[in-house]
């Protein structure tokens, strides 16, 4: 029997995200999300306004898209409830977010200069996509409060282990996306790792994690 429900969030089950975008002072922002789904050579993300983020998007025009392994999850939840803008919204606030201006060292992840657009790619994940913001599409009536933007892939640098051999494709069976589902971090079918962003959401928890 079907119950009907107002759902706080609509997180059914999407890839993580590490987004690079490039900040006013040049240096580069990281920023985890799961609003993607991809097209083509196209990929359409969901930004909330507010973000820092959002706002390199509509200035630079450009990013790059570092999708993430299950085996980043720790990595990926440092840096959840953190904001490159220096003075995050009373929303933002309200959650726990705080401003970070150096996202590589809070994650403890490395740069990697790339060949297309200024943002730095993010070295530890295996699959790097350089993309140019070739529209972008408010969300929200009568006012907006979000916006997807479209990231056209100009360059894809994908880790030779995850290539099947004399191809061009990715092999689905070695690459194992980290997920989230109702912000909580799953990988393998598992969950995977405690997530501060469901703390912050205030979302339920029953976690099943397995053992390490």
């Amino acid at each position: 029997m079907h119950q009907t429900l107002d759902l706080k969030v609509l997180y059914f089950g999407t890839p993580v995200v590490i987004i690079s975008s490039r900040n006013p002072d040049g240096t580069t922002n990281l920023a985890p999300m799961s609003s993607a789904w991809w097209l083509g050579s196209s990929c359409v993300l969901g930004l909330g306004d507010s973000a820092q983020t959002a706002a390199n998007l509509r200035r630079e025009g450009e990013c790059v898209l570092n999708l993430v392994p299950s085996t980043l999850v720790d990595a990926v939840d440092r840096l959840a409830l953190t904001t490159g803008s220096p003075q995050p919204s009373p929303g933002k606030l309200a959650m726990g977010y705080r401003h970070v201006p150096d996202k590589f060292a809070a994650a403890g992840l490395s740069p990697q200069p790339s060949e297309l657009v200024a943002p730095d790619r993010v070295a530890q994940c295996p699959i790097q996509l350089e993309c140019e913001i070739s529209g972008a599409f408010p969300i929200g009536d009568p006012k907006p409060f979000a916006t997807a933007y479209v990231a056209e892939v100009r360059r894809a640098h994908v880790e030779q282990d995850l290539i099947i051999p004399g191809t061009h494709y990715v092999d689905p069976v070695a690459w194992d996306p980290l997920i989230m589902k109702f912000c909580e971090f799953f990988g393998g079918g598992d969950n995977v790792h405690p997530s501060r962003l469901a703390e912050g959401w205030q979302m339920p928890h029953d976690r099943r994690l397995t053992p390490a």
